[in-house]
């Protein structure tokens, strides 16, 4: 491709600006970078106009001096890659075009992620750069509908095309084949071969069914290997059609020219030609199908999505394509339906399964009021609700997005792959030319033979495909079983990141508890009832805006009682609360506060410290100046912190807690939960720093908060984890979000990151070492002391085989369950 050279003219949108100092300053920035001619930048429109310069260095001279160009993310999908020489490749022609600040591509998704500068280059542009680099581009849609939809008919109709190529070459190589390896093998049949049929004959046929094998099913290889050999960055299909056709070229010319070769060097290796194609072929095949299961995570979460809603419209109801939903919608979901979008229940009720979600089993019941979620299944009532998100801002959309984001990752460790297969053909090609030459030079008879022989298993037996595949697709594997089990990867990186993680460190509030206070225990005493107690201190509290009042009289409604009105209420703050109700004077508080009205609490001053050991909040009652009762309300630990936390500690890793909560409720749930260390009375923007803090103690740390108050901290951490409750998951600061308030959702997230990582360790061990240990074998070096050559065909078969292990080795991550954490993700 040729060199890009800078745009002539660009209208770069920057924000940030609010005077006519700011427009001088960024003036004065554009204009000082090396080749821009003129620059005018205009306040009112927040726009730079830009003649000459490269748009990256303008962009990063705009943002030297405090401003912010804006850019965005553009999708293509890329057809016709086969290996990481490929992915190079296109890479580099998106690198090399102006306006561009950065591409990825990832093979396993066919996709390429470019981030560009507004203003500077098109959508169509970039295809058309990676259609000059010789394969096919379009433009990826937003997730969901009928893009997914085509996506996957697309993948069949890929698959469908290679299996009659298949077919046709199988069918013309097998008698081929069969009759080569019958002379070999079985005494008696090259003798009646050629006195039945003559060996020129068979030569004629053997020419004639291998040459449709390369040039009809084998021509895709000749039209991708081709030009990029002209273009002298040759790909695996480079190397294919190198060595197909140097073993087909050498038995044309043995066929029609015998003469032209030296004596003892006549042979001939059709069978070899047409079985390296075919044996690609069917690799190729097998790949397609594996491809196409790596990314089932995403299929099946767009299968969640309703194709149609009823909605009313004009007085009556209309069943409409979702895509025709509009926010504020009256949309009636009958039993056994599917919701079709989010929104707010209006009338009606019903159970609905939420399991997608949340991953809990049971249908949560819904009535008024309630938020639907789009994908989730209707049981058994019927309501009507009003549309709230549509389309790309459904919770199902987000997640699809959010999955395809993350599968679309490079992790750091793919850094090393990217620099071996940028050199992957050249050198094999080299190392080809020099086994050629080796066995021509100091070979045994027939030298040329076998020089031709073993290069050809040199050019073929070599994959790039294999270490360019390692990676991608056991990500994709590993982040779409992810979401299956309600843990998403915002970012693919933060897979590697929670490998390394020493210490996981919670917020106490919304996290490692409900977030909510509720009654935890009530006793009474002087002949009350708990039901007398509790109904007077609710209907006393029913005034009060204190949460712990809040959970006196969620806990008397929950059990049915009536509260009375309240009169003269007065409020201490700190210490307690009096008021008349029915007649009867109560006073509810601290120990302090009743003893101030004279009130002898001793009965239950031991009750009451023991509970405020246990981390709850003691409340006395008294009804007439006599002690009734002690109750408490705390924020009650979530059923499953102390299940994440043992399975934690049983990963080696340290557990932590950051709370803004006093020390001796913060060390109550760190006893029962048994947290490794605890630090109380942090404020919101001191938690960063108890998280660096942490990190300077044990190493890489992972915070888990809610997500709102927990911003800092879930940045500043190596790995963000947030709580996204099953509503909201859009969390900016996390790398990682977990759709339910489960916390074993940790856990799970950091087995998957180990299984992932030993996951792609596997396939990089396979993908190099099949390379480094066959490509030599291939070459022959064992024959001096051994005798041992590798076929070209053997070459073939293995070098398809390495590619479908590789995908086959990544898809075991389907199966991954977090049952099988504690025992087999300790490494």
């Amino acid at each position: 491709m040729p060199e890009a050279a800078a745009l002539d003219a660009i209208e770069l949108p920057v924000l940030g600006m609010t005077c006519a100092s700011c427009v001088g300053r960024v003036e004065r920035a554009i204009g000082a970078v090396p080749g821009v001619r003129r620059a005018s930048v205009n306040l009112a429109a927040e726009r730079a106009h830009v003649e000459g310069g490269d748009p990256a260095a303008v962009a990063a001279a705009i943002r030297a001096v405090g401003y912010e160009p804006l850019e965005h993310a553009v999708e293509l999908r890329v057809r016709g890659m086969t290996c990481a020489t490929c992915v190079g490749r296109v890479e580099r022609a998106l690198k090399a075009e102006p306006g561009v600040l950065d591409a990825q591509v990832n093979l396993a998704t066919e996709r390429a992620t470019v981030r560009i500068l507004d203003g500077t280059v098109t959508s169509e542009r970039l295809a058309a750069v990676i259609t000059h680099a010789g394969y096919d581009a379009s433009m990826v849609e937003a997730a969901g509908g009928a893009d997914g939809d085509r996506e996957q008919a697309a993948r069949l109709a890929e698959i469908r095309a290679l299996r009659r190529p298949v077919v046709l070459a199988g069918l013309a190589t097998l008698p081929l084949f069969t009759v080569e390896m019958a002379r070999h093998a079985v005494p008696g049949v090259h003798h009646w071969l050629a006195a039945s049929l003559g060996e020129q004959p068979w030569r004629l046929i053997s020419l004639a069914l291998a040459s449709f094998v390369l040039f009809g099913p084998g021509l895709r290889f000749y039209k991708k290997g081709v030009p990029n050999l002209l273009r002298l960055a040759p790909d695996m299909n480079s190397l294919v059609v190198l060595g197909a056709t140097a073993a087909w070229a050498y038995s044309l010319v043995a066929t029609l020219f015998p003469q032209a070769l030296p004596a003892g060097t006549n042979n001939v290796y059709y069978e070899a030609a047409a079985v390296i194609v075919t044996l690609i072929l069917l690799g190729r095949w097998f790949e397609a199908r594996a491809k196409g299961r790596t990314s089932e995570a995403i299929k099946r979460l767009l299968h969640l999505q309703a194709k149609t809603a009823r909605v009313q419209r004009g007085g009556e109801d209309v069943e409409l394509p979702i895509e025709a939903v509009r926010p504020g919608d009256l949309v009636i979901v009958r039993p056994g339906e599917r919701v079709p979008v989010d929104g707010e229940v209006l009338d009606g009720g019903s159970f609905v399964d939420e399991s997608m979600i949340s991953g809990e089993a049971m249908p949560v019941e819904k009535g008024p009021g309630a938020v639907v979620i789009g994908g989730t299944v209707n049981k058994t009532g019927a309501f009507r609700f009003r549309a709230t998100k549509v389309g790309a801002d459904t919770l199902l959309a987000q997640i699809v997005r959010m999955v395809e984001q993350a599968q679309g990752a490079k992790l750091p460790i793919q850094a090393l792959v990217d620099k071996v297969t940028a050199w992957f053909v050249p050198v094999v090609m080299a190392l080809a030319a020099l086994t050629f030459g080796v066995w021509l030079a100091f070979g045994p008879a027939p030298a040329l033979g076998l020089a031709l022989v073993n290069t050809v298993a040199v050019l073929i037996i070599a994959c790039p495909c294999a270490m360019g595949l390692a990676t991608p697709t056991s990500i994709m594997v590993g982040t779409g079983r992810a979401a299956e089990l309600g843990v998403l990867f915002r970012r693919g990186e933060a897979l590697q990141a929670l490998r390394d993680v020493k210490v996981v460190v919670f917020d106490k509030t919304g996290t490692l508890t409900l977030g909510r206070p509720a009654l935890t225990a009530l006793q009474v005493v002087g002949g009350y009832g708990e039901d007398e107690v509790l109904a007077a201190a609710a209907s006393v509290e029913q005034r009060s805006e204190h949460p712990i009042g809040e959970a006196i009289v969620a806990e008397a409604r929950r059990r049915g009682l009536t509260l009375r009105p309240a009169e003269g209420f007065q409020a201490t703050p700190g210490f307690g609360v009096t008021a008349r109700v029915d007649g009867r004077e109560l006073v509810i508080g601290t120990a302090r506060h009743l003893e101030a009205a004279g009130i002898d609490v001793s009965p239950l001053s031991g009750r009451a410290d023991a509970l405020a050991d246990a981390g709850e909040s003691p409340l006395f009652v008294a009804i007439d100046g006599r002690l009734a009762g002690v109750l408490a309300v705390a924020d009650p630990i979530k059923p499953t912190s102390a299940e994440a936390v043992a399975a934690l500690h049983r990963l080696g890793l340290k557990v932590a807690i950051v709370t803004g909560d006093h020390q001796r409720t913060a060390a109550a749930v760190a006893r029962t939960l048994g947290v490794d260390d605890v630090l109380a009375n942090v404020l919101p923007d001191g938690k960063a720093r108890a998280v660096e803090g942490l990190r300077g103690r044990y190493g890489a740390v992972a915070f888990v908060g809610d997500g709102v108050n927990d911003a800092p901290a879930l940045a500043t951490a190596d790995v963000g984890v947030a709580m996204g409750q099953g509503t909201d998951i859009a969390i900016e600061s996390a790398d990682v979000v977990l759709m339910g308030g489960d916390l074993t959702g940790v856990v799970t997230a950091l087995g998957l990151s180990r299984a992932t990582l030993r996951n792609i360790r596997q396939n990089l061990i396979w993908a190099f070492g099949y390379n480094v240990v066959l490509i030599p074998l291939a070459a022959g070096v064992l024959y001096p002391a051994f005798g041992w050559l590798l076929s070209p065909m053997l070459a073939a078969g293995a070098m398809a085989l390495s590619s479908v292990s590789v995908l086959t080795n990544a898809l075991r991550l389907r199966a991954y369950t977090p049952r099988r954490l504690a025992a087999e993700d300790t490494a």
